[in-house]
């Protein structure tokens, strides 16, 4: 009976590994390949269809339920720091409790300090991995 269950857990871990898609990394660096920031590269250019900034890509896109510019989408991209741990999800709705754009929310508002939102916590722009850091590595984007 331990088998079953350890194959079903590995099973339903795998299957949710291969739904997900590497977009990039959140970043305001310009000059990282895959940064979102960099308009050459595959992630950063409006005209590849990874990229959050393709406005008629599956991830750009305003109509899209998987796009991170979305104001009302519920599967948007979500996004992991160097370490693995999940902060939030790079949405533009104000209303989803895991949103980067809901001013209340833990990964929103300005106070908290898991927020991209907040100078002084994972939004510093002197922290190695911070998005807001101009020469950092950001945060990975991952997709479904």
């Amino acid at each position: 009976m331990f088998y079953k269950y350890v194959f079903l857990c590995a099973f339903i871990l795998l299957a949710n590994i291969a739904e997900a898609r590497y977009l990039g990394r959140l970043s305001s660096n310009k000059y990282d390949s895959d940064s979102t920031s960099n308009r050459y590269g595959q992630y950063g250019s409006e005209y590849s269809s990874d990229s959050i900034n393709n406005p008629y890509g599956e991830y750009g896109s305003e109509y899209s339920d998987k796009s991170a510019h979305n104001p009302y989408a519920t599967n948007a991209p979500k996004l992991y720091d160097q370490d693995g741990n999940y902060r939030g999800k790079l949405s533009d709705n104000p209303y989803d409790p895991d949103s980067i754009s809901n001013p209340y929310g833990r990964y929103g508002s300005e106070y908290s300090p898991d927020s991209i939102n907040n100078p002084y916590g994972a939004g510093s722009e002197y922290a190695p991995d911070s998005p807001n850091n101009p020469y950092g590595t950001g945060w990975t984007i991952i997709g479904e």
